[in-house]
């Protein structure tokens, strides 16, 4: 199942560092169901890995300081010593392992050289956290060349304090914690608060989770998310204000945040509004799954893209075309924008007989309207971050 993502990997290995690697590792990428943006704000979500991963080929250098990476899709590679205290570098793909290595240069954490070459088949810029699975990824590589003894719970908050310092994006844990919790065919509702998780299973009876690539990256992805956060900020301040003895954001009421509206102004309430709403779908959708009601589960999709559109308003043209189309095409249940906004993917649950039938027909629609010709990935929930031991010989 892997053979195309990890024999070409391997062969660029050998390529370059005439040499076989010595261990290989797969770090997915993954989907949120539901609960968006709620990862910073105490709430709960519902990621899943998924089937698309980067390839890590490695192999350990005991006889040197350096370490060499080659990102075989990008055709770059960067080289640094890992004595000497790292700082972020031009390269963005870098600076999330560059992130990840500078959180570990501990005294008594002792490292040498290593070779490494990636490659991935988690399309870059769609919302499938391409960023958390090379950050985790590496943290695990890490993890197990050196013997670190961390736990996985480390390895994602690593994972996540490397965007923030690195790479200038103050995301929340979701992404990493379910690269490095993943199981198959099982979705993680994971308390953002605790890290506290359950699994369930996903068993969409008849139905399949598309994800529909808008192939559009609008450039305030990051600005536009930083100022979400301070929206979102300025409204928490004034919530607990007037609200002290509140512990979490969650538990804030409707009639409390209407009780503040004026004070707070009408961006941050609107986003404060979406996040307390969401927060309640996620915990909705996760009775959905685990009682089988799948149509409900669409509904909440549909309910989630809406509130992302007009109040937190991190979609875009492109994606609110998507969605409204897709949902009026039959065997659809639900469809939603998916990830941090701005472009990407709309996530979409579709009756899988009907499939085939409704990629056809948004495609043609999208081409038609925008001259963009969607992607479309068929996704399956999988397992985290993991060794691959099988043996080839190539």
């Amino acid at each position: 199942m892997h053979e195309q993502l990890i024999i070409p990997t391997i062969t660029k290995f050998k390529a370059e560092f005439k040499a076989e690697p010595e261990r290989i590792f797969l770090s997915p990428g993954r989907i949120n169901i539901i609960g968006e943006h709620v990862d910073y704000s105490d709430g709960f979500v519902l990621p899943a890995a998924i089937d698309k991963y980067i390839c890590f080929a490695v192999r350990k250098l005991s006889q040197t300081n350096l370490c060499t990476i080659i990102a075989k899709d990008l055709g770059e590679e960067y080289t640094f010593d890992v004595t000497m205290e790292v700082k972020p570098v031009k390269q963005m793909w870098m600076n999330y392992i560059l992130g990840v290595f500078s959180q570990l240069q501990k005294p008594e954490n002792v490292f040498c050289g290593m070779e490494i070459v990636f490659s991935s088949t988690i399309p870059m810029g769609s919302g499938l956290s391409s960023s958390a699975a090379l950050e985790c990824g590496f943290a695990y590589i890490l993890n197990e060349l050196f013997d670190l003894q961390l736990s996985k719970k480390e390895i994602a908050v690593i994972g996540q304090k490397s965007e923030h310092s690195f790479a200038g994006v103050q995301c929340g844990i979701m992404d990493q914690f379910a690269s490095v919790f993943g199981k198959e065919n099982k979705v993680i509702m994971l308390d953002c608060h605790s890290l506290e998780h359950q699994y369930f299973d996903a068993d969409l009876k008849g139905y399949s989770l598309l994800l529909f690539d808008s192939c559009v990256k609008h450039t305030h992805l990051t600005s536009g998310y930083n100022e979400r956060r301070k929206d979102v900020e300025h409204g928490k301040k004034i919530l607990w204000k007037k609200f002290p003895e509140i512990e979490k954001f969650r538990d804030f009421t409707i009639a409390m945040l209407d009780s503040v509206k004026e004070e707070m102004g009408s961006v941050s309430y609107k986003r404060c509004f979406y996040l307390l709403k969401e927060i309640h779908r996620v915990e909705m959708a996760a009775k959905a799954i685990s009682e089988g009601d799948i149509e409900y589960l669409g509904t909440l999709l549909t309910e989630t893209h809406v509130g992302l559109s007009t109040e937190f308003e991190v979609s875009c043209n492109e994606l609110d075309f998507l969605v409204e189309n897709t949902l009026q095409q039959e065997g659809v249940l639900g469809s939603r924008i998916m990830g941090g906004g701005f472009g990407g993917c709309s996530i979409n649950l579709i009756q899988e007989n009907k499939a085939e039938k409704v990629i056809e027909a948004i495609s043609e629609k999208y081409f038609e309207y925008f001259n963009i010709q969607m992607k479309i990935y068929h996704v399956k929930i999988s397992e985290g971050i993991k060794e691959y031991t099988n043996e080839y010989i190539i």
